[in-house]
């Protein structure tokens, strides 16, 4: 089977989608299919490899933040014509939905992947006034309508798609690769009792949505109790500046985007907590990252995240600094090598062959 994956806003720093989509790719490549994946670039290229098939860049105009959209859907089409796929994957609810057509008339299979929920884009780009629901739920009924078949990776993903009641969409969590994101060695002695002090982290862009204000104000709020707390910042984003203002004071490193998902990992297993305060999060990449590596999580009591949630492994609490302040204490009121080896036999149920296994099934017209 050809699956040919398109995405735009995929780059250097797209995070959770560009994790995604070459852990796929590399999945569907290894079980034998002809992967292929279209993205935007500076200029044309193609690059095929063993491990992750082919991949095709078209020139895609600067949008902000390091990311390009395709703008030509006549040079996406005529791309697809020459690539004849048996089935397109699209990673897009807002600028490619046009390919849903042209693959109908052609016999192709069509599977939209939703990488996050319509009302949760569409909030930061509207006022307060206008009413999410209507707009999202009749923008759900066309997506639902034009694929074949919508994957979410959550239940919460998933509702918007139910609350239309659209006729296919599956379930296929996310997965996490298990041998990167790992707990230190036997012996290296990262936790709270071996060092002074105790160390959060967040990682996740720093965007409005991702609320990465609300780990400063919980480490300003652990300080004033008495609690020797500092935290790490893994991302970068449009809020950085403001960001690093606000936690003047404050012992925070912000490290940036960090391209290599070794030293990511490195730092979520030195930390004793990581932080996942995002109301919207549409799966919770980012904790299921930090439970790999035996990092208990506390996650918002909204969204995605607190469905990778188990006994042992963290906690979901509310929106305010105090509440998150509060679970960061009752997590490390837990026996450290007891919480720890929560978080990995939690992450363990997540393996990426798991995910891709599901999706082959959705693109050969099956259930997950």
């Amino acid at each position: 089977m050809r699956i040919v994956q398109i995405a735009n806003f995929y780059g250097a720093s797209s995070g959770g989608l560009r994790t995604t989509l070459d852990a796929l790719g590399r999945g569907y490549a290894a079980a034998g299919h002809e992967r292929v994946l279209v993205v935007p670039g500076r200029r044309y290229a193609a690059v095929r490899s063993r491990a992750d098939g082919l991949r095709v860049t078209l020139p895609g105009l600067p949008v902000g933040g390091g990311y390009r959209m395709m703008v030509s859907p006549r040079t996406l089409r005529r791309l697809l014509l020459r690539l004849a796929p048996d089935s397109l994957e699209v990673s897009d609810k807002l600028t490619l939905v046009h390919t849903a057509a042209w693959a109908r008339a052609r016999g192709v299979r069509s599977v939209l992947f939703s990488h996050e929920r319509a009302d949760a884009i569409l909030a930061p780009r509207l006022p307060g006034w206008v009413p999410l629901a209507p707009l999202a739920d009749g923008w759900n009924r066309r997506l639902a309508a034009g694929f074949d078949a919508v994957v979410a990776a959550s239940a919460f993903s998933c509702a918007e798609f139910a609350r239309v009641d659209a006729p296919a969409v599956h379930r296929v969590p996310l997965g996490v690769d298990l041998r990167v994101f790992a707990p230190p060695r036997a012996g290296a002695g990262v936790g709270a009792a071996q060092r002074a002090g105790v160390r959060l982290v967040f990682a996740g862009r720093l965007s409005a949505e991702k609320s990465p204000a609300l780990p400063l104000e919980t480490l300003r709020v652990l300080r004033r109790r008495g609690v020797d707390a500092r935290l790490d910042v893994l991302g970068d984003g449009p809020e950085r500046a403001r960001l690093q203002r606000r936690a003047a004071g404050l012992p925070v490193r912000f490290h940036g985007h960090v391209a290599d998902r070794g030293a990511v990992a490195g730092l979520l297993a030195r930390a004793d907590v990581a932080l996942v305060p995002c109301p919207v999060e549409a799966f919770g990449l980012a904790a299921l990252e930090a439970l790999a590596c035996g990092t208990p999580v506390v996650v918002a009591d909204a969204g995605a995240a607190r469905e990778l949630l188990a006994p042992g492994a963290g906690l979901a609490v509310g929106d305010s600094p105090g509440a998150v302040a509060e679970g960061v204490r009752t997590v490390l009121g837990w026996p450290e090598p007891v919480r720890r080896a929560a978080a990995r036999r939690r992450a363990e149920e997540f393996p990426w062959a798991r995910t891709v296994a599901g999706m082959l099934r959705v693109h050969a017209g099956g259930a997950p």
